[in-house]
C-alpha cells in the first residue's frame, strides 16, 4: 500500500458544518485542510433544504401580506418565475462557485466517499480507485443526518424533503406525513403552489417542542390556508400505482394510496416528513473500535470529532456552524500548544420556523424550564400588544412569551410568534448568553412603531418583585 497523503485536518462532509470546522482550524495557521464530500460541497443546506425552502416561503409570505393590507391589490404567485428564482439560489445544484470558496481559502477538496480506516486514517472510495489519507491532528465527521422512512412506505417511492424542496411538478393532492418543522413548512409552499394538501402527524399537536400557544397558532393558520390538517394519525399500509423514479421534485408514478387510522386517502404524491438521524453508517466506526451509541455520547479517541448533525446535536445548520467554529479554533489552539477562548457556560439554541406565522424561539420552553426545576415566572402577550407589531399585517394572530428564572431574574426561553417574528430572535439570545436580568433589559428602549416593542410589553407584564435587582 503506498504511503498515505498528509493533511493537518480531514474533515468527511463538506457541507456548511464541515466547510466551517475546516476554515476555522486553518485559517491564519500553517495547517493544511482535506475536505471530504461524496455530493455536492455546500451540503443539504444550500442546495436542497434552508436555501431552496426559504426562497419559495418568502414570496408565499409576502403575498400573504399584501393580502392583509389594504390599500394593496393583492399579489399574485407566478409559480414558473418562483420555482426559478429558487433554481438561482440553489445554483441549477452546480457546486463550482463552493468549491471555489474552498480553494481560495486554501483547502483542498476531495471528490468520493470517505471512511475511517484506523486511528487518524481515511480511506478515501472514488471513482478511480481508492485514496488513503492521515490526519495530524483531527479527523471530523460532519456527515449530516439523513431522513427516516418507516418501512410501511417501501415500494411506495415517497418524496423526502430534497423532491418538496426541488419541486417541479406539482402534484394535484398531496399528503404529507408529519408534524414538525419541515412537514409544517411545505404545508405553506406546496398549498401557495396550488396542491391540494393533506397533512397527517401522529401526535396530538403539531410542532411538539414549541410552546403550546405556538403549535395552535400554526395549525389554525394551516387550516385557514386550506391544508387539511389531521392529527392522532397513523399511516397503517401504503401502496402506489406503477411506481417510478420520475426525478428530484417529480410525481413518482401512479396515484398513492394511504391505509391510515382515520380511513384511507388517495393522492398524487406522498412527502414523508418524521424527522431524520444522524449520517453514520458508513463512516467506518467500526475500524477505530467504535459504534454509533459511543460516537454519539462523545466517547471517541481525542483526535476523531464529530460535529452538526451527524453529532445528534440540535439539527440547525446555524447550530452546526457554531459549534464547527468553536471546534476549528479549538483544533488550532491545539495543534499549535494554545489555549482556545472560553466559551460561555449556557449557549441556548434558537429556531425559526417559517410558517405562517413564523414561530421563533429560543432557550427552555416553559414546561421544560419546570421539569428541570426551574422555579419560573410567565409573562404572555398578544402580537397586537405593540402597535408596531401589529402594523406589519392587518387581521394578524400571534403573541410572545418570556420564561423568567424567579431566583436570577434571568431570561431562559422565548417564543415570538407572528409576522416576521424571527427577527426579533437575537434579542433574546443575546439575552439569554450574556446573562442579562430583567431589570436592566426594562431599560433597552425600544423604536416607536416597531414590533421590538413586544419586549417592553412583556417586560411590563412581569411582577413588580421580578424587576428590582436580587439581593
Amino acid at each position: 500500500m503506498a504511503d498515505p497523503e498528509i493533511f493537518d485536518v480531514i474533515v468527511i462532509g463538506a457541507g456548511p458544518v464541515g466547510e466551517n470546522v475546516a476554515q476555522y482550524a486553518t485559517q491564519g495557521t500553517s495547517l493544511t485542510g482535506a475536505l471530504i464530500e461524496r455530493e455536492l460541497v455546500g451540503g443539504e443546506c444550500s442546495y436542497y433544504a434552508c436555501i431552496p425552502s426559504k426562497t419559495l416561503l418568502r414570496p408565499v409570505e409576502i403575498a400573504a401580506t399584501a393580502a392583509h393590507l389594504p390599500g394593496l391589490s393583492g399579489t399574485t404567485l407566478d409559480r414558473r418565475a418562483l420555482l426559478a428564482r429558487r433554481d438561482e439560489w440553489v445554483s441549477s445544484y452546480d457546486d463550482s462557485g463552493q468549491v471555489d470558496w474552498a480553494d481560495g481559502v486554501g483547502l483542498t477538496v476531495l471528490r468520493g466517499s470517505g471512511r475511517l480506516a484506523g486511528e487518524r486514517l481515511v480511506e478515501l472510495a472514488t471513482p478511480d480507485g481508492t485514496r488513503v489519507l492521515k490526519a495530524r491532528h483531527a479527523v471530523v465527521i460532519a456527515t449530516g443526518s439523513e431522513p427516516n422512512v418507516p418501512s410501511v412506505y417501501d415500494g411506495c417511492l415517497p418524496w423526502g424533503s430534497r423532491d418538496a424542496t426541488g419541486v417541479d411538478e406539482v402534484p394535484a393532492r398531496l399528503v404529507i406525513v408529519g408534524g414538525g418543522v419541515v412537514a409544517c413548512e411545505a404545508a405553506v409552499w406546496m398549498s401557495a403552489l396550488g396542491s391540494s394538501v393533506t397533512l397527517l402527524s401522529r401526535g396530538e399537536r403539531l410542532l411538539n417542542r414549541v410552546e403550546p400557544f405556538a403549535s395552535e397558532l400554526v395549525l389554525g393558520a394551516l387550516r385557514k390556508a386550506g391544508v387539511d390538517v389531521r392529527l392522532g394519525v397513523e399511516v397503517t399500509e401504503c401502496r402506489r400505482e406503477d411506481p417510478q423514479a420520475t426525478g428530484l421534485g417529480r410525481v413518482h408514478g401512479g396515484p398513492v394510496v394511504l391505509e391510515t387510522s382515520q380511513g384511507p386517502l388517495t393522492a398524487d404524491e406522498v412527502l414523508v416528513a418524521v424527522g431524520r438521524r444522524p449520517r453514520l453508517d458508513h463512516v467506518g466506526l467500526a475500524s477505530v473500535g467504535l459504534d454509533q451509541k459511543k460516537a454519539l455520547a462523545g466517547d471517541v479517541p481525542p483526535w476523531l470529532v464529530l460535529v452538526g448533525d451527524a453529532s445528534g446535536e440540535a439539527p440547525l445548520t446555524h447550530w452546526g456552524k457554531y459549534r464547527a467554529r468553536v471546534l476549528g479554533e479549538r483544533i488550532a489552539a491545539n495543534a499549535a500548544g494554545g489555549r482556545q477562548q472560553p466559551v460561555p457556560d449556557v449557549v441556548p439554541v434558537p429556531q425559526v420556523i417559517f410558517t405562517d406565522p413564523q414561530v421563533a424561539s429560543v432557550g427552555l420552553t416553559e414546561r421544560d424550564a419546570r421539569k428541570a426545576g426551574v422555579d419560573v415566572v410567565v409573562t404572555h402577550v398578544p402580537w397586537t400588544a405593540a402597535s408596531g407589531a401589529a402594523l406589519l399585517r392587518d387581521d394578524v394572530e400571534g403573541g410572545a412569551q418570556l420564561v423568567v428564572d424567579r431566583s436570577t431574574r434571568l431570561v431562559v426561553g422565548a417564543t415570538f410568534v407572528g409576522p416576521e417574528a424571527g427577527e426579533l430572535l437575537h434579542a433574546a439570545t443575546i439575552a439569554i448568553t450574556g446573562k442579562v436580568p430583567v431589570e436592566v433589559l426594562r431599560h433597552a428602549v425600544p423604536s416607536y412603531p416597531t414590533a421590538g416593542e413586544l419586549w417592553l410589553r412583556l417586560i411590563e407584564q412581569l411582577p413588580g418583585e421580578i424587576l428590582r435587582p436580587a439581593v
